[in-house]
C-alpha cells in the first residue's frame, strides 16, 4: 500500500484507510549526527481501558485516533520516518489484538509484528525486539525501544534526540533514555535524577548526556512533587542502545527474564515465554541498573494515558476545548470531546470529556476521567468489552 500523501490520514468515524503511513516529514537534522542504521522495537499491546468506551478488542488503544486523524500506531510509526523506515521497525503486540495491528499498518513487513503468546511485559518483550534485531542485523545493531502513548509536537527534533542518543549509546556502549523537564509533578511517570555530565565540557541544557543517578517509577504525588523541585526530568519511555547491550543488561539485572534468555536466542519463543515472569522495563530493568545515560530532549513529549491527557497533546481552541468529530463549543472551556456519532453540542460548561459512539455516549468530568477502573468495575461485563452493541444474553 502507498505511502499517503500530505493531509490524508485514518477518519475517526469512518475507520476508512487512505493509506497506512504519513508520508515522512524531511528535516535537515536527521542526517546530520551518524549513519547508524537504527532499528526500531515499537511496543503495542493491550486494549487500553483507560479509553473506555472507545477502545475494544477490535479497535484497541495502538489503533485509536486520539491526538490526531491517525492512530497512535501510525503516528508512531510516520514520524520516525525516514531515519528508521518501515522495514526497520519491530511491532511487539499481545495476541487478542494481533489481526487488528496487521491490518492497520500494512507497510511493515508482516516478519515484523511480534505476537506474544501471552501477556510478556515489555522488559520481554524488548528482549524479543532485540534479539530479533540481533538476528537479522547483527549484535551492534543500535535499537530505539519505544511506546505508542506518547505525542509529539517536533518531530524532527524527535528523530534529531533519537539519532544523537544511538551515536553516545554507540560510542559508550551504554543505554541512553530521553529525558523531559516536568511541567507538573506526575505520579504515573517514570523520573530520572540526573547525575554527572559525561563530558565536563557539555551541560545538560547545551545536549551533553549524563549519567543517571536514579530511577524512580510511578512515585507517589509527593514523592513526585520533591523529585520535580530537585531537578528530576520524566522519563519519556524512549530506550536507546545496542541490541547487545539491552540483551546484557537484561540478563544481568532482570531476573524475572534472565533464565530464559538463552531459549530466546535459540528461536524457542514457547520456552521463553515459560520461564518468564513479567515485568515492565521501568521496574525490572531502569531501577536496577548501575549504569545509563540521559539526554534532555524539548520535542514537545507528552504522554497519552488517560482522556484527560488528551488536553495537552491535542490542538486546542481559544478556550482550552479539544476536539475530535463535529463539535460546537459555546461558552464552554476546558473541554475534551471526541465524536464519531454525529455532532455534539456544549452549552455552558467546563472540564467535561464527552464520547459520543453509535450506541453509547459516556460523559464524565476530566479529573474523574483520569481512573475509569471503578466505572468499568460497576458496569455489566457486555457493556465494558461491547460498548456499541447489542446486549448479550444468556
Amino acid at each position: 500500500m502507498e505511502l499517503p500523501k500530505s493531509g490524508e490520514f485514518i477518519s475517526a468515524s469512518s475507520g476508512r484507510a487512505s493509506g497506512t503511513l504519513q508520508e515522512p516529514e524531511l528535516d535537515p537534522q536527521d542526517t546530520e549526527v551518524t549513519g547508524l542504521a537504527i532499528w526500531a522495537i515499537v511496543f503495542a499491546g493491550g486494549i487500553g481501558s483507560r479509553f473506555w468506551p472507545l477502545s475494544t478488542p477490535e479497535r484497541p488503544k495502538p489503533l485509536l485516533a486520539l491526538v490526531t486523524g491517525n492512530s497512535l500506531l501510525q503516528d508512531t510509526v510516520g514520524r520516525l520516518q525516514p531515519l528508521i523506515p518501515p522495514e526497520r521497525v519491530i511491532v511487539v503486540t499481545s495476541r487478542d489484538i494481533a489481526p487488528a495491528i496487521r491490518t492497520a499498518v500494512q507497510d511493515l513487513p508482516e516478519e515484523n509484528v511480534l505476537v506474544e503468546p501471552r501477556p510478556l511485559g515489555t522488559a520481554a518483550a524488548l528482549a524479543w525486539g532485540a534479539q530479533e534485531v540481533a538476528r537479522r542485523a547483527g549484535r551492534e545493531t543500535p535499537v530505539c525501544a519505544i511506546h505508542t502513548d506518547l505525542a509529539v509536537a517536533f518531530p524532527g527534533a524527535f528523530r534529531e534526540s533519537i539519532n544523537r542518543a544511538a551515536a553516545v549509546a554507540n560510542r559508550e556502549g551504554a543505554l541512553v533514555t530521553l529525558g523531559v523537564r516536568p511541567s507538573r509533578a506526575e505520579p504515573s511517570f517514570g523520573y530520572i535524577q540526573v547525575g554527572d555530565a559525561l563530558d565536563r565540557d557539555m551541560s545538560l541544557t547545551a545536549g551533553g548526556a549524563h549519567h543517571v543517578a536514579s530511577f524512580v517509577e510511578k512515585p507517589s504525588e509527593s514523592d513526585a512533587a520533591v523529585l520535580v523541585g530537585d531537578g528530576a526530568l520524566w522519563h519519556s519511555g524512549i530506550l536507546v542502545g545496542s541490541a547487545k547491550t539491552i540483551l546484557e543488561k537484561l540478563e544481568r539485572y532482570t531476573p524475572e527474564i534472565a533464565p530464559g534468555l538463552p531459549a530466546l536466542a535459540s528461536g524457542n519463543l514457547p520456552a521463553f515465554a515459560g520461564m518468564i515472569r513479567s515485568v515492565s522495563i521501568e521496574r525490572g530493568l531502569l531501577e536496577r541498573i548501575s549504569r545509563f545515560l540521559v539526554l534532555l530532549t524539548d520535542f514537545g513529549w507528552d504522554d497519552v494515558g488517560t482522556w484527560a491527557s488528551l488536553r495537552r497533546a491535542r490542538e486546542l481552541d481559544d478556550d482550552g476545548n479539544g476536539a475530535l468529530g463535529a463539535v460546537e463549543f459555546v461558552d464552554s472551556t476546558s473541554n475534551v470531546v471526541h465524536t464519531e456519532a454525529g455532532t455534539v453540542v456544549l452549552f455552558g460548561v467546563s472540564r467535561l470529556l464527552v464520547v459520543s459512539l453509535p450506541g453509547v455516549t459516556f460523559i464524565t468530568t476530566l479529573e474523574r476521567a483520569n481512573d475509569l477502573k471503578p466505572l468499568l468495575d460497576a458496569l455489566p461485563g457486555s457493556l465494558r468489552v461491547n460498548p456499541g452493541g447489542a446486549p448479550k444474553t444468556g
